[in-house]
């Protein structure tokens, strides 16, 4: 949750210098320059920008500056002069031209916590050459007859130690699920290794400095996810240096293997990749495992119809036998599940982009140097793209024409490299789960974007196992 003491005092610093550059460009505003407000001296908006909402929703601010200005508006966000986009359109405009019309561009305070390798941040050659090794990886993992055993064994433990609980914290339990599981695949090191461990308690630091304030003093979020992400690159190098030294890299069979047997990336570049395979794999697959799991407990008539898919899937398999690629295929609408909930929860609210040059868009103009935020979260609920927006409808998706309204994974050069193999464990999470637990959620337990989804206590679920309840 934001602190936002501390938040006004680092808005004051990231503003103060970009103030009077900010009131000399309004002197001089092009006539076409979008309609809007700059907010607060030295603040602009950003507080309003930021308040927590549910993530099933626009959020009060977008809604009333929608409203007054359009889709497109102007403001003053993070430091900086920044045109807001609601419009689908200019959207997909922004993430299809990377480094042509507009760029990448986060907050200094963000490259603390990630690093200077991280693929979320770099631009160009680097960028291109970091996400082919990430994707490569990708690729041969998400249909590897190995990899979607040891899933589906690691979802069975899991579902099996909750079988004389009648509550869980779901949100906690499914983190970590998911970081055991991509340490197991990038690291080989094993979910009962101390090591595990450590690194999950690194992990959960270091994820709350996403969604503190970029105030770097002794306890605040933000210095102890800077350490943690020191702490977490030590143990990754430390892990690298073991295999050089001692000649283990062919040993293992894991994607840190594949990585330094080919050599092209220096010891600094392999901890970043590896890291944002594991933000990646770890925080957001976690977060929609969880929106998914809330969105179904509301509508039971969704997880009926989700529950006969498995049920088929699962009478055609001999007793124990394994899922497998082929099953994977068939599971046509809990793709559809996923998609609606990311669409209705918003795990990635919106993005930060730089615009390279002037640009000229539907009669807006768009300065060169002025900040772009495309807002996935607003594209999402516009009524004009999607019938009863706010509904929750995984039927919608039977229409093909709903893949090109929606951006849950990004786009462009950019496009999420890891989603597909997101899709593959949460379709095989959720085999298990709708097969043998029924759950409820607490009437006050719902997402709240800060911006990034949290749930207000952590998704506590009252579960009972579907053996017991038909005996």
């Amino acid at each position: 949750m934001f602190d936002f003491f501390p938040f006004i005092l680092s808005s004051l610093l990231l503003g103060l210098g970009l103030h009077f550059l900010v009131k000399a460009l309004g002197k001089h505003e092009p006539a076409s320059l979008p309609h809007g407000s700059m907010g607060l001296p030295l603040l602009g908006e950003t507080l309003g920008f930021l308040k927590p909402h549910r993530s099933n929703s626009m959020g009060s601010f977008l809604q009333e500056h929608c409203s007054r200005y359009g889709r497109v508006f102007k403001s003053h966000l993070f430091g900086s002069p920044t045109i807001v986009s609601c419009d689908h359109e200019l959207n997909m405009l922004i993430l299809q031209t990377e480094e042509k019309l507009f760029q990448v561009s986060y907050p200094k305070a963000m490259h603390g916590i990630l690093g200077k390798f991280s693929m979320i941040i770099v631009s160009g050659d680097i960028h291109k050459k970091l996400r082919n090794i990430g994707a490569s990886f990708i690729t041969a993992s998400k249909s590897n007859p190995e990899f979607l055993n040891c899933m589906e064994n690691m979802t069975i433990s899991m579902m099996n130690s909750w079988r004389n609980r009648q509550r869980i914290g779901f949100c906690k339990e499914v983190k970590k699920f998911t970081l055991n599981l991509m340490v197991k695949h990038l690291l080989s090191i094993e979910p009962e290794e101390p090591l595990a461990f450590k690194i999950l308690e690194d992990f959960l630091t270091y994820m709350k400095g996403f969604v503190s304030l970029p105030v770097y003093l002794p306890g605040t979020a933000y210095a102890n996810a800077v350490k943690a992400r020191e702490r977490l690159s030590a143990t990754v190098g430390g892990i690298i240096k073991e295999r050089k030294t001692e000649k283990l890299r062919h040993d293992k069979g894991d994607f840190l293997d594949a990585v330094l047997t080919k050599e092209s990336l220096s010891d600094e570049e392999t901890v970043s990749v590896v890291l944002d395979l594991l933000l990646a794999g770890y925080e957001t697959t976690a977060t929609l495992t969880s929106l998914i799991v809330y969105f179904l407990a509301l509508h039971p008539n969704v997880l009926q119809h989700l529950k006969r898919e498995h049920d088929a899937i699962r009478i055609n398999k001999k007793n124990g036998e394994p899922l497998n690629w082929g099953d994977y295929q068939k599971m046509v609408f809990t793709f559809n599940v996923i998609y609606e909930s990311m669409r209705c929860g918003n795990v990635v609210k919106f993005l930060h982009r730089v615009a390279l040059q002037d640009v000229k868009f539907k009669g807006y103009f768009i300065p060169a140097g002025w900040k772009i935020l495309p807002m996935l979260t607003a594209v999402h609920f516009d009524p004009s793209l999607h019938e009863n927006p706010t509904e929750f409808n995984p039927w919608r998706w039977t229409d093909k024409a709903t893949t090109k309204k929606v951006m849950p994974f990004g786009g462009g050069p950019r496009l999420c490299p890891g989603a597909d193999l997101a899709k593959v464990e949460i379709a095989f999470f959720l085999h298990h789960l709708v097969l043998n637990y029924r759950w409820k959620t607490l009437a006050d337990d719902f997402p709240l974007a800060y911006p990034y989804v949290e749930f207000k206590r952590g998704l506590l679920l009252e579960i009972e196992p579907i053996q017991d309840m038909e005996t």
